[in-house]
C-alpha cells in the first residue's frame, strides 16, 4: 500500500517555512539573538534570484553547446537553495522553545496581558512560530523596551 504522507508532509514544511519568514517580525534588534532575519532574508533572495540564474545557466550551456552535466547540477543546486532555507524555517516554526525563551515567552504573554491584549492559552509548548505571533502583537502593543529584558 502507498503512503501519500511523504511528500504531503514535505509540502506542509515548506508551507510552514513560509509562514514563518511571513511572521517574523523583521527588526535589528532581534536579528543579534535570533538566525531568523539573516535566513528569511538569504531565502527571500533565492527564492526571487536563483530560479532565474538556474535558467540562463542552463540556457548559456546549451547555446555555446557545453557540458551539459555540470550545468543541470549548478541549476538545480541553484533551485535547492531557496528550499533548503524553507526547509530550516518550516522546522524551527514548530521547535518548540528553549527552557530559557520559556520563561520570556511567559514574561512577554503576561506583559501583553496587562496591556489589554486577548491573550488566548496555549494548549502546548510554545513554538518558534508562537513566539513569532507574540512579538509581532508586542510591537505593536508595547514600547520597544520589551527586548531590553531578552
Amino acid at each position: 500500500m502507498l503512503r501519500s504522507s511523504g511528500p504531503i508532509r514535505w509540502i506542509q514544511i515548506f508551507q510552514r517555512g513560509q509562514n514563518y519568514m511571513k511572521t517574523w517580525p523583521n527588526d535589528k534588534r532581534l536579528a543579534v539573538i535570533f538566525p531568523e532575519n539573516r535566513i528569511t532574508r538569504v531565502t527571500r533572495f533565492g527564492v526571487r534570484f536563483m530560479p532565474p540564474i538556474a535558467i540562463f545557466t542552463l540556457a548559456w550551456q546549451i547555446a555555446m553547446n557545453g557540458q551539459l552535466g555540470p550545468a543541470i547540477a549548478t541549476t538545480i543546486f541553484a533551485c535547492s537553495l531557496p528550499m533548503q532555507g524553507l526547509w530550516w524555517l518550516g522546522n524551527r516554526a514548530v521547535s518548540t522553545l528553549p527552557p530559557s525563551l520559556k520563561q520570556w515567552f511567559q514574561d512577554l504573554r503576561s506583559k501583553l496581558a496587562e496591556a489589554g491584549q486577548d491573550v488566548a492559552p496555549l494548549e502546548q509548548e510554545p513554538t518558534y512560530q508562537n513566539l513569532a505571533e507574540l512579538l509581532n502583537d508586542a510591537f505593536k502593543q508595547l514600547d520597544k523596551t520589551f527586548l531590553d529584558e531578552l
